[in-house]
């Protein structure tokens, strides 16, 4: 496994407002499933899932700044992280027992 950070920069927008800074990492698995514990993965899963719907929502944020016909394809390919967001959601509630 290993770990590298970005760095992002969102723009509020396009009236002169300022924009905030954050930084935030990612931890990606390398090797084989069995090398990873039922109880990292369960965790890796929970984080990526947070991590996937946070960036969904940054995403429909940057489309309220563009003409519509752009945005219209951004909220498209929200939907679309949304979609594969559930199947995530469904297999963490199955390695719950939930």
């Amino acid at each position: 496994m290993h770990t590298h950070g970005h760095d992002n920069v969102h723009e509020q927008n396009h009236a002169g407002d300022h924009g905030h800074h954050h930084d935030h990492g990612h931890e990606h698995l390398h090797g084989h499933a069995q090398d990873v514990s039922d109880k990292e993965v369960l965790a890796l899963l929970e984080y990526m899932l947070g991590h996937n719907r946070h960036h969904a929502e940054e995403l429909k944020d940057l489309a309220a700044n563009l003409p519509q016909e752009k945005a219209e394809l951004i909220y498209a390919a929200v939907e679309d992280f949304g979609r594969g967001n559930e199947k995530i959601a469904q297999v963490l509630s199955g390695l719950k027992g939930e």
